[in-house]
């Protein structure tokens, strides 16, 4: 009899948008469809259900003992790593027998600012292929969650460089939902400032729901109060075939070692970070920062994808 492999749990953001709930559980189910050898359960960080631990409890039941995480949305360091981390640390102590890594989130990887450059052509309504000379009056305002963590914040900015290089945009600005500044609105005044006459709102989400959400009615009611501009709202990411694909790669870097996951470790742990899949020096597990689900209004944290970089154009 083969032997199945490790399954795959996908670490989610909390979340009480229905919308939101259902567009996970519709990524779980495409990811199954997929990879129908291949064990795929997902569950959220914090409050919501279900939860990181219970997807595990299901897996347990099933008689899986390994897994690997690949977090839907958060950046390799700061809180969505260390709550992810504390939840299943919890978990191990039901569970003593099971064993898991964690990987990398997906991006910015190439396959995904593809994927925002597609939305933003879309939104635009324009015929593709385009060249960089077509976008030279277009200015492109990717829209992050917001964190109190200055390095969070940070990821939007590198994939905001990344979408422009090479691109043709007039330039690709940077806003966030909560908790960061500049909110949409004042990055739709800095565009302006800047000299943009059309502008595309790109939320730089995985999945719909209310943070998508909000980004669209803040855009709708700045361009109301300005129909001298053009501005349009992009669609998010979504389920894809990339991003699924991208999903599944990083669950194969986590099985594998990949040697840049494992150097991202060395680093977050030279720092004071801890590893993915590893308690903290003490031996201890860490306990989980329970706080309410707010779909990104005060007093939550969330996080993007990818590694810290400034952008400057």
């Amino acid at each position: 009899m083969t032997t199945p492999p490790p399954a795959l749990l996908i670490a989610g953001h909390g979340t009480r948008d229905d919308a939101g709930a259902e567009a996970f559980r519709g990524l779980l189910r495409e990811l199954g469809h997929r990879h129908p050898g291949l064990p795929v359960v997902g569950g959220f960080v914090g409050p919501s259900r279900p939860s990181l631990g219970e997807a595990v409890d299901e897996l347990a039941e099933r008689g899986v003992r390994r897994f690997a995480v690949v977090p839907l949305t958060s950046e390799p360091t700061g809180r969505a790593e260390r709550d992810v981390t504390a939840a299943l640390a919890l978990v191990r102590e039901r569970h003593p027998a099971i064993s898991y890594t964690c990987g990398r989130p997906p991006g910015p990887h190439p396959a995904l600012l593809n994927l925002l450059e597609r939305r933003t052509e879309e939104a635009l309504g324009s015929p593709a292929p385009r060249t960089p000379g077509d976008r030279a009056d277009v200015t492109v305002l990717l829209v992050g969650h917001g964190s109190t963590d200055p390095g969070a914040n940070a990821e939007v900015h590198r994939a905001a460089r990344l979408l422009w290089e090479g691109r043709g945009y007039a330039g690709v600005e940077t806003a966030f939902v909560s908790l960061a500044a500049p909110d949409v609105p004042s990055g739709l005044d800095r565009c302006v400032k800047l000299g943009a006459r059309r502008i595309v709102v790109l939320p730089y989400f995985p999945l719909t729901g209310g943070p998508a959400d909000r980004v669209r009615q803040q855009t709708e009611g700045w361009a109301a109060a300005r129909p001298e501009i053009d501005v349009r709202s992009a669609d998010v990411i979504g389920p894809e075939p990339e991003l699924l694909d991208l999903v599944v790669e990083r669950y194969r870097e986590a099985l594998e070692g990949d040697p840049h996951m494992n150097r991202d470790a060395y680093d977050r742990s030279a720092h004071g970070g801890t590893p993915p899949g590893v308690e903290n020096a003490s031996g201890l597990p860490r306990q989980p920062r329970v706080h309410p689900d707010d779909d990104g209004q005060q007093g939550h944290d969330h996080h993007q994808w990818g590694h810290a970089h400034s952008h400057a154009h």
